[in-house]
């Protein structure tokens, strides 16, 4: 295989003088990131504006976000590794109450209430909290993300006054009651009745059978003494479909009340700052008025009424409104990535192995290939996540703050946070497993912080809705789009479909049959690495696998509704697995198309041309991984296939002298990391030992290998 593009025969990374090892850290300091001895530039290589970049990378909410990660530095709100479950819960409680002491959870609240009704803010700055401890971004996502949320987006002005107050001050932690044993991901399909009593002006509500326990639940364990119940509304013998009531669960002695009971979900495999839980109702009792009901109310005698009068679209509009659960997620697992990457070049900038190039100095593991394999195409991925996450943050506050409010824009955010959740919540994971086999038995220890995080994050997979059926959300969203567009289309004009949820219109003609002629490459790989770089030539690959994808199911189940229900769910399931995969090349299109963006903003020349190498590395990572894909359907030749590879493995050594640089633009402090092998104690030991060698060479004194002695 041949790479005709132009390369630097001079290797010098890794190769710094020993004046410039970093100092070792002064404990409880705040300042910036300790640099590692990232590799020397080659001659005429770009430099990276790491400041400028590391401001472009916090996104919009820029100075808040900094704002949050001066709190997240402090001590007090960290985690404390060998904790007891015991100890951890009470010490994430107590972290709470720092939070509210600080003013740091009102952002998203009324005005009027102490607030300051900045729903990106708000998201921006609670992502941040999981540098710090991913159970204290989650407990206080659940106190005032999820339960506080509820009732300020599905309730009234009165239930605003009457409840806010003591959720936003922590005097009423609570819990946030959607999840059953039975039913996860499935709300609509959850067993708990509330049903109206017309004699008593009260909702009865039950779980009246075990699969309808409410289960997973933050604070309902120990400290919850209220809750937002999900539940079938049923009035007049008429189920109304899943809506929202305040429910208090214990007294002032933290006994539960009548007719209240749970378990505590004990020890998990992650965030065990938390205090999980299950709840059971059996004829418990609330006044009328603790129905959130801004969509849909229950007069004295039980007559029932909604603004929206399809249950269906009130059902997907009152959980619509609880979708930033979803837009954090996406925000902090992206964080979580950048974190461990940090870890992982920055040791693997210092930590060497193997005699590979010298007989007297050990390689530095960001030099081998497959360690630039293994980190810099999941750096890249992280960077296309951190730009789609702004972009995606401004719409959810678009939508919120009643600017962009209409039910189209409520759709289109939605679909978007089922599209970028799984991706950056999968991606997360990954990460972690390769940062920490990347950093060897020194990743394995708790003190680098890998493996909890690891162990914290497992959850954000099935967090808010597991993310396979997500994705299948997203595939209905398409498909439907679809459907509206060409319900009337012939073949053809099938065959031409676009994708409309892309920022920018896909690109087709020339350039893609350009691009997939084998005999009019005549053995020039150098003409095929020139047309991959192109942004159209990568716009118009991943938008093509996309539509292509789209249009094939829709085709095949465009009469699956005239079919009997069991047959018409049968052929659905057929192509169950294609749906998700189509959606998932969806949610990577979008985090392509925000880079992109992302990196037309760039004006520093050495900066962009880096991010360029990084965004093509994203872009054709996603290509190659699905070169069967593109060969099979006769979008790539086999020789420019071959080509992807080829100047990805360019890219690598394009972008290794850089790496450090791109990590340290996060912008992480040691007290973000916290971790040992990104303190620069590795560099340490290695000038040690190095310096050791050199002396005894210089002296002598070092002894002969047997091989050389014979």
């Amino acid at each position: 295989m041949v790479d005709t593009a132009p390369r630097t025969t001079t290797k010098t990374w890794g190769q710094r003088p020993a004046a410039t090892v970093p100092a070792k850290p002064v404990p409880g300091a705040v300042g910036a990131p300790i640099p590692a001895p990232s590799a020397a530039p080659a001659p005429e290589s770009p430099e990276v504006d790491v400041a400028a970049l590391g401001r472009q990378l916090l996104g919009t909410w820029a100075d808040i976000r900094l704002a949050a990660r001066e709190r997240a530095a402090h001590p007090e709100l960290q985690r404390i590794e060998g904790q007891t479950m015991a100890e951890h819960r009470e010490r994430v409680l107590g972290q709470l109450k720092i939070l509210v002491e600080q003013g740091a959870v009102h952002r998203a609240f009324p005005k009027e209430l102490g607030g300051l009704e900045d729903h990106g803010g708000n998201i921006a700055a609670f992502e941040e909290l999981v540098i710090a401890d991913p159970s204290l971004q989650i407990k206080s996502g659940v106190q005032w993300g999820l339960f506080g949320a509820a009732v300020l987006h599905l309730g009234t002005e009165y239930h605003r006054r009457a409840f806010l107050p003591g959720i936003m001050s922590l005097d009423v932690p609570g819990a946030f009651a959607m999840t059953e044993t039975g039913h996860g991901s499935d709300v609509a399909a959850i067993g708990t009745t509330a049903t109206y009593d017309e004699a008593t002006q009260e909702f009865v509500i039950n779980t009246p059978f075990r699969g309808a326990w409410k289960d997973y639940l933050g604070n309902a364990a120990l400290h919850g003494i209220a809750a937002v119940v999900f539940a079938q509304l049923i009035a007049k013998g008429v189920n109304h479909g899943v809506h929202a009531l305040y429910v208090p669960l214990r007294d002032a002695d933290g006994a539960f009340l009548p007719g209240i009971g749970g378990e505590d979900d004990g020890l998990k495999g992650g965030l065990n700052g938390i205090d999980n839980g299950r709840l059971h109702f059996t004829n418990v009792r609330v006044p009328r008025e603790n129905l959130l009901n801004r969509y849909g109310s229950v007069t004295e005698d039980g007559t029932y009424s909604s603004p929206i009068a399809s249950p269906g679209r009130r059902f997907f509009t009152m959980l619509g409104t609880l979708v930033q659960g979803r837009v954090s997620l996406d925000g902090a697992a992206t964080s979580a990535a950048a974190v461990a990457l940090t870890i992982a070049i920055t040791y693997g900038n210092q930590r060497r192995q193997f005699n590979a190039a010298s007989d007297t100095d050990e390689e530095v593991l960001l030099d081998y290939q497959r360690h630039q394999r293994r980190l810099l195409p999941k750096l890249a991925t992280t960077y296309a996540q951190t730009f789609a996450h702004d972009e995606f943050l401004l719409k959810f506050d678009a939508v919120f703050s009643g600017r962009a409010d209409t039910d189209d824009d409520r759709q289109d955010l939605e679909t978007i946070a089922a599209a970028l959740k799984p991706l950056s919540t999968w991606h997360a994971l990954e990460t972690l497993q390769e940062a920490r086999e990347a950093t060897g038995g020194a990743g394995f220890l708790a003190e680098n912080r890998i493996v909890g995080l690891r162990q914290d994050l497992d959850i954000y997979a099935t967090f808010e809705g597991d993310n396979n059926v997500l994705l299948q959300l997203v595939a209905k969203r398409l498909l439907t789009d679809y459907s509206k567009q060409f319900a009337k289309a012939d073949a053809g004009a099938m065959a031409r479909y676009v994708v409309a949820q892309t920022a920018e219109r896909a690109y087709h003609g020339t350039g893609l049959r350009r691009l997939g002629q084998t005999i009019a490459d005549f053995g020039s790989t150098a003409r095929s690495v020139s047309e991959l770089r192109d942004t159209n030539t990568q716009r118009e690959l991943l938008t093509d696998r996309v539509e292509t994808m789209i249009a094939d199911i829709a085709a095949r189940l465009r009469d699956a509704r005239k079919l009997p229900k069991a047959d018409a769910a049968a052929a659905f399931n057929r192509n169950q697995n294609e749906l998700i995969e189509a959606a998932r090349a969806h949610g990577e299109l979008l985090q392509w198309e925000a880079f992109t963006r992302g990196l037309e903003q760039t004006t520093d020349p050495g900066t962009r041309r880096v991010l360029t190498w990084l965004r093509d590395l994203f872009g054709l990572g996603l290509v190659e991984k699905h070169l069967a894909w593109y060969l099979i359907h006769g979008r790539l030749s086999p020789q420019r296939a071959q080509a992807v590879t080829a100047y990805i493995d360019r890219l690598l050594e394009r972008l290794r002298p850089h790496a450090q640089d791109l990590v340290d633009a996060f912008g992480y402090t040691p007290e973000h990391l916290r971790s040992k092998i990104a303190s620069g104690a590795e560099q340490e030991r290695q000038d040690e030992a190095r310096a050791y060698y050199a002396a005894q060479r210089a002296a002598g004194t070092l002894p002969m290998p047997e091989k050389t002695k014979k």
